[in-house]
């Protein structure tokens, strides 16, 4: 058989026995409320009334078992419906015993008595079971409120392979510009000053008149 053929035979088994043990319950709490129910009339209460002492009995153990679930991390109150729950199937076991016993007839006094204190000793252990399930829920919802949420680490990530892109070419270098050089001012012609006469330290002679004869050889 493979994987796949196991896999549909243990859903096969899982639905089958969750099937079997609605039907044994079912007929289980049938069978136990009839003769719970006969056990109260027997006890010689109301008979318009009898079927509630069934509901009483079975009802106890139903929230003890409840109780059982909500409580699994608080001791005190876990030990507390543990106890509800033993004692709660250890008076339907009782019950169911007595009424096979009685064979019909009306219970004898102190009997009769017992299946009485039922009701009123359920409805105390019930009452502050349903006080402590309250207890519980407002301790959790106060510790929810105090303790920080955890923070969910992430998930690993698979390293991105890293693609090189093509690489660019340069752009070719542009030549800077030649300095360009500061004009040089033309030169300014420097204002000719004119120079004083310059007078001589000797007297100058004036001269005579000489005569030339004209036609002498």
């Amino acid at each position: 058989m493979g994987a796949a053929g196991q896999a549909a035979a243990m859903r096969y088994a899982r639905w089958s026995a969750a099937a079997i043990i609605v039907g044994v319950g079912a007929a289980a709490f049938r069978l136990s409320f009839s003769t719970l129910e006969d056990l109260a009339r027997l006890a010689r209460m109301p008979a318009d009334d009898a079927w509630l002492f069934p509901l009483i009995v079975d009802g106890t153990i139903l929230l003890a078992t409840f109780g059982l679930l909500v409580c699994s991390q608080h001791r005190a109150e876990r030990r507390f419906f543990l106890g509800v729950l033993v004692v709660g199937s250890l008076v339907s076991v009782a019950g169911n015993s007595v009424h096979a016993v009685a064979a019909g007839q009306p219970l004898p006094g102190w009997a009769a008595a017992l299946v009485a204190a039922v009701a009123p000793i359920s409805l105390l252990v019930d009452t502050h079971g349903l006080a402590l399930l309250v207890r519980v829920a407002a301790r959790q919802r106060a510790q929810a409120q105090v303790e920080p949420e955890p923070v969910a680490e992430p998930e690993p990530v698979a390293p991105a392979v890293s693609v090189e892109p093509d690489p660019i070419p340069e752009p070719a270098p542009t030549p800077a510009p030649a300095p360009v050089a500061d004009p040089v001012p033309a030169p300014v012609a420097a204002p000719v000053v004119p120079s004083p006469p310059v007078r001589s330290a000797r007297p100058v002679q004036a001269m005579l008149p000489i005569a030339v004869p004209v036609g002498s050889p």
